[in-house]
């Protein structure tokens, strides 16, 4: 049983060791929302939303995400009596959207409930690696010459490229001197079906995959490249829950998911994803959004799952932070990033700099 006892809401602020550039959008400080949920023993379980500031990924922002949890998802675990964090998802099913912040509660709650079973969350949700492959994503600002020899040198298992329309070929050849291990691109939805003979021309790459070409709502165009390409298909935008993910599998609208928590809207979500895309033979992958160690420890938790196949955007915390929010950052050493052992996520959140970096916060009396 888990006794709420209260949550605490964050908005914390952390600036990027240097700006990273999409075709959508430029994030120099990274704002997010860390969950704290305490229980009438005292323990607390840490969530993190990944809604950007700006809404050039997906409909959520940060503002929304601070209304939508202080209005309406904590409220309605009031005077609830909670067995599992799985029911969460039942519980927040009346609420159309808002998987980001969704998932932040979804989170916090797995992160306690794993901790009063005294159980690592890998074992919690049924995961069996003790180590996961590592991916780097260069950014459309990065120095590439410098900042994959840096990579190089810790091994990453693959690499994924932001680029620009119509200059994919020229990034990813200069990528491919440098490297061995495997390299894909991410379209961030900027393709339109006139593009289509363009990106079968990429073809002769030999990619491992390109990801989310077309448009979020785009299953047939998706489905008509697959047709046309040897090079897999991913989807990313397109997949905000366990429906859409099963459409995109009957559909055969790719052939592989990045999937990310804050997306699909927790655990719950993405565990369903991850058995029926088993059964039907579907490479599974974490997907990143810029996380703070503690939404990164979840996403390290949900890779060590068994379907979770392909690498993911899973790198070490200096990748991104000067300080991560945890006291023993995140590292990546042969390529593998270790999954912690420990109660709940298995990290421990430095609350000095927490404390620091939250620039307002909120607390909610579960009563």
């Amino acid at each position: 049983m888990i006794q709420l006892d209260r949550a605490n809401v964050r908005h914390v602020s952390m600036k990027l060791k240097k700006p990273f550039q999409t075709v959508n959008g430029l994030v120099v400080v990274r704002d997010t929302l860390i969950i704290e949920v305490y229980n009438t023993d005292g323990q607390v379980g840490y969530g993190e939303c990944v809604a950007f500031s700006d809404p050039f990924y997906s409909p959520e922002t940060t503002t929304t995400a601070w209304d939508q949890l202080k209005n309406f998802l904590l409220p309605m675990l009031n005077k609830k009596k909670l067995s599992h964090p799985s029911e969460i998802n039942d519980i927040f099913s009346s609420i159309q959207g808002h998987q980001m912040a969704k998932a932040s509660v979804e989170m916090a709650m797995w992160d306690l409930y794993a901790k009063q079973e005294n159980q690592s969350l890998k074992k919690t949700i049924g995961g069996t690696r003790n180590q996961v492959e590592s991916g780097v994503v260069l950014s459309l600002t990065d120095d590439i010459e410098k900042q994959v020899e840096e990579y190089n040198k810790k091994g990453y298992k693959r690499y994924k490229l932001k680029v620009q329309k119509h200059k994919e070929r020229e990034t990813i050849e200069r990528v491919s001197k440098l490297i061995d291990q495997p390299i894909m691109f991410d379209g961030n939805g900027m393709y339109s079906p006139e593009d289509m003979l363009h990106l079968t021309q990429l073809d002769d790459l030999n990619l491992l995959m390109i990801e989310q070409p077309f448009r979020t709502d785009d299953y047939y165009y998706h489905n008509q490249l697959k047709k046309q390409m040897n090079t897999s298909i991913c989807l990313d935008e397109t997949i905000k829950s366990e429906h859409d993910a099963f459409q995109a599998i009957e559909l055969e609208a790719c052939d592989n998911i990045n999937v990310k928590l804050g997306r699909v809207g927790g655990y719950q979500q993405a565990l369903n994803i991850h058995r029926f895309a088993k059964v039907a033979g579907m490479p599974l992958w974490c997907g990143g959004m810029l996380e703070t160690g503690i939404g990164r420890a979840h996403n390290v938790a949900l890779a060590s799952l068994e379907g979770f196949s392909l690498p993911g955007d899973l790198s070490e915390s200096s990748r991104y932070w000067e300080e991560d929010l945890i006291d023993l950052p995140f590292t990546v050493n042969d390529g593998m990033v270790d999954v912690p052992e420990g109660p709940g996520i298995g990290v421990t959140v430095n609350e000095k700099l927490l404390n620091k970096r939250t620039i307002r916060q909120f607390e909610h009396l579960f009563k």
